[in-house]
């Protein structure tokens, strides 16, 4: 007979992980904390206008129909390339379109920024196969376990690590390949996407921009939101059970292993759990007795943000689905993000409009702008003046930059900061991907995908193994279904 699953949270890799157990036969239920299901991939309604209120950008969507395919609803998953890929404004008051596809891409860089096109092709070429090495032993497995480790891709992965760029950063990788200082700050937007430091996280995670730059972005038919739905769909398909408003109290653990949950103070027995809540808060608040892996816990944790949902009673033709108005110092802005733990005056506005692709997000002649600032986590700094002052400094910049005054197009607003991301998704100090990557091995020094000294405990989501981002958040569930095949032989269909 199977043994009982519960899983801690219904984000991307929670949910991932109750459709792949459920697949193998096991009796998964699912306990969420929040009134929604799907984690930060959820959906909200303003007065007419529909905002995903957390990720914006989608890639690999084979990842999300492989999962689906799992389930009983054959259903295609509905979605579509952009035709670009996102639109910049500078402090200078220029602005480039970046288009998708890496000779097109090329093409632009080189016309707009003068950039030499055959550096420009061997960075797409070696981010390209830094990723398609890195993926088989550090993506798609795990770096905690010597059966996961050591396979005929090991090799070709090592012999690599001279290209990888582990001795510089991603800002010196960068400029290894570009000359003009815009496109350097292009590239080294992309350690944004696990809250790092572009001026600190290793050259190696130039591969996050791999899947962008040389495959592109795709937007999903009904929004991000439709993600999680589909896959929650999959899950109740293959007999997962959802229970939302509920929090789980503790993580019940008795001689070295689990044996269940404490939901509404009565515990639910379970001999197998996922925990998709930040790693951070499963240790101190769920089981605070169990020994913490304290190096990898006392890491720097990553950035937060302040997001601003705006109802735009208007059209901006200058605006495409992603656009991103650069801050003119954007070192100095990284400084105030992890060192001084502020918000500052000139900062780099990400502003995504899903109504550009989906036009019923919003009432017709109008947008739904996220409008997202970086910012530091949550130390006790005054954040009702800080965000109010932001509001200001974003107007202005946005409205300079537009030639418009933006403030008079908002009819609604509902505003996201690191203390209400926090109280929402218990990520630490209101931190989005748990522990940046702001070191030169960080990014291999993330807590793996069990509980070492607890059998029966997985760990799932953006705050594990292996990273940041819908992708890795799926790809840590299935190397969590491998772990459970392995610790649970007996019970393996």
């Amino acid at each position: 007979m199977k043994e009982e699953v519960i899983v801690i949270g219904s984000g991307v890799g929670g949910l991932a992980s109750a459709i792949r157990l459920a697949k193998l036969g096991y009796k998964v239920t699912v306990y969420e904390k929040n009134e929604f299901i799907g984690g930060k991939v959820h959906t909200r309604d303003f007065n007419g206008y529909r905002y995903d209120m957390g990720p914006s950008i989608f890639t690999e969507p084979y990842l999300i129909e492989e999962l689906i395919a799992l389930g009983a609803d054959q259903k295609p998953f509905e979605y579509h390339a952009l035709p670009e890929s996102f639109r910049y404004f500078f402090s200078d008051g220029t602005s480039f379109t970046l288009p998708t596809g890496t000779e097109e891409t090329v093409k632009a860089m080189v016309e707009e920024f003068e950039e030499n096109p055959e550096r420009v092709r061997a960075f797409f070429k070696r981010i390209k196969k830094n990723y398609e090495v890195l993926k088989p032993v550090f993506i798609e497995t795990t770096l905690h376990r010597f059966s996961h480790l050591f396979n005929k891709k090991l090799i070709p992965a090592i012999l690599h690590i001279p290209r990888y760029g582990l001795l510089t950063t991603m800002n010196g990788f960068s400029k290894r390949f570009f000359k003009h200082p815009k496109s350097v700050q292009l590239m080294n937007r992309y350690a944004t996407y696990n809250g790092s430091d572009p001026y600190k996280t290793p050259g190696l995670l130039s591969i996050i921009a791999h899947l962008e730059l040389n495959e592109g972005i795709y937007f999903p038919k009904g929004g991000m939101v439709s993600i999680t739905q589909r896959l929650a769909d999959a899950a109740r398909s293959l007999g997962v059970v959802f229970h939302a408003n509920s929090p789980v109290e503790s993580i019940e653990v008795t001689q070295g292993r689990v044996v269940g949950v404490r939901v509404q103070n009565t515990v639910v027995p379970a001999s197998i759990v996922v925990s998709n809540a930040d790693v951070h808060y499963t240790y101190e608040r769920l089981m605070p007795l169990v020994k913490r892996p304290k190096k990898i816990l006392n890491q720097e944790l990553s950035s937060s943000a302040v997001v601003f949902y705006w109802g735009m009673k208007g059209h901006f033709g200058n605006l495409g689905v992603h656009n991103l108005f650069f801050a003119e110092d954007y070192q100095a802005e990284f400084k105030a993000v992890f060192e001084t733990k502020t918000l500052m005056e000139d900062p780099s506005i990400y502003v995504h409009i899903s109504s550009k692709a989906e036009p019923s997000d919003a009432p017709a002649g109008c947008e739904n702008w996220f409008v997202m600032v970086n910012a530091p986590i949550n130390i006790g700094q005054d954040w009702t003046a800080l965000v109010a002052q932001l509001r200001k400094h974003i107007l202005h910049k946005l409205s300079a930059s537009l030639g418009q005054d933006i403030e008079s197009f908002i009819e609604t607003e509902y505003v996201n900061d690191p203390l209400r991301l926090q109280h929402t998704y218990n990520g630490k100090g209101g931190s989005i991907y748990g522990n940046s990557s702001n070191s030169a091995l960080a990014a291999f020094y993330r807590h793996p995908n069990h509980a070492p000294g607890v059998k029966g405990l997985y760990f799932a989501g953006v705050t594990v193994h292996p990273g940041g981002g819908i992708p890795l958040a799926v790809s840590g569930a299935k190397i969590i279904e491998r772990m459970v095949k392995e610790d649970f032989p007996q019970e393996a269909l």
